[in-house]
């Protein structure tokens, strides 16, 4: 009977310990897969552009980014949270310190996964690349203004997102090197970017479908249909947002990235409300751009990009803005990088001087 008793003694100890250990687990387990970090990005520029009629300077040092972010997973969910800590609160551009991302992810399967709330639209390939990650000390003119950051319809900055939900998945895994052939991807959007509630009774879909044929290298096209409402005199004025973007990305110690994005809807900013209500529309409804970038890895540190970039706001050679731009990118080490850029710049759509010069260093730090 002692025996028994011992024995029962022991195997409820046994159990006690386990159900300990597997409590302890659960508790290390969301501790160990949350992230808490930040970085920030600090900017000098000098241009030579003849600036007498817009009343600005030559030069400007300027904090580009402050960002901080938490970033995990619990069990089959991850989840982001991210905000921007630079510029002026109450600015009517919306630029000042507020929540950037802020979401959770089912992906129990890579097939399979559904995102929900607030992250990168999922419009090009550049759009949801870290700024750390461009090669240069901005994203490229169409991505700025065709993929909801600082969007032509007038839309407020977003930084290319917006509040809503996707899935998406990869499939067919290669054997030989583990990469996958397909990545596709959907999603449902308020169209009005971030923070800010839907205006209208249509939601925005933006989906994107891609191959690759090798590791590291993939091949993508990007569809957006959508509508976008703001005021304009008290009145409520709604604009389509149909756009296609086009392009491959290759990343590894190489760089190759390349994409065509084109537009149809006007802008807010076309519409006039007269006082009697009378509404009317001017400007054309089309938009395109492009870019083209290769980065050269000069050593382990040191890499060295360059770029063509165009933007036409009006799909014709009147409204062409270019930009010719050579980048060098030298990690100190993993959380601290300096940049020095160079850019050609040729703005048809400005009256004054057309043609200007620009240099810029930028220095990265995360922590």
């Amino acid at each position: 009977m002692k025996r028994i008793t011992l024995f029962a003694a022991s195997f409820l100890m046994l159990l006690n310990s386990n159900a300990q250990e597997e409590g302890k687990k659960w508790w290390q387990d969301i501790k160990q897969n949350t992230t808490f970090g930040g970085y920030v990005i600090g900017k000098a520029a000098f241009n030579d552009q003849d600036l007498d009629s817009k009343n600005e300077s030559h030069s400007t040092f300027d904090i580009r980014l402050i960002r901080a972010y938490v970033n995990g997973r619990v069990w089959d969910f991850k989840y982001g949270l991210q905000m921007e800590m630079s510029g002026v609160a109450g600015n009517s551009s919306e630029k000042g310190p507020r929540v950037l991302d802020a979401w959770a992810e089912w992906c129990k399967f890579s097939f399979l996964s559904v995102k929900f709330g607030q992250f990168k639209r999922g419009f090009t390939f550049e759009n949801p690349m870290n700024p750390w990650d461009i090669g240069f000390g901005a994203y490229s003119l169409a991505t700025t203004s065709l993929a909801g950051m600082n969007d032509r319809v007038g839309e407020h900055s977003c930084n290319g997102r917006d509040l809503g939900i996707q899935i998406q998945g990869d499939l067919f895994k290669s054997r030989k090197d583990g990469h996958n052939w397909l990545h596709y991807q959907i999603g449902v959007y308020n169209g009005q970017g971030v923070n800010h509630a839907d205006r209208n009774n249509t939601k925005d879909i933006i989906g994107g479908l891609w191959i690759c044929p090798v590791k590291d290298l993939c091949i993508g096209a990007f569809g957006w249909t959508g509508d976008y409402s703001s005021d304009v005199n008290g009145q409520k004025i709604t604009v389509d947002r149909n756009r296609m973007a086009f392009g491959l990305k290759y990343e590894s110690r190489w760089t190759v990235r390349g994409e065509y994005i084109t537009s149809q809807g006007h802008k807010v900013s076309d519409y006039h409300v007269a006082d009697d209500g009378t509404t009317t529309v001017t400007g054309k409804d089309q938009a395109d751009g492009w870019y083209a970038t290769v980065g050269v890895p000069v050593t382990s540190r040191c890499k060295i990009y360059g770029k063509w970039d165009v933007y036409r706001d009006q799909k014709d050679n009147a409204s062409r803005k270019s930009l010719y731009t050579l980048s060098m990118n030298y990690n100190f080490y993993k959380n601290l990088k300096i940049q020095l850029l160079y850019a050609f710049t040729e703005d048809r759509t400005y009256s004054g001087d057309q043609h200007h010069n620009t240099g810029e260093v930028q220095l990265y730090w995360r922590f």
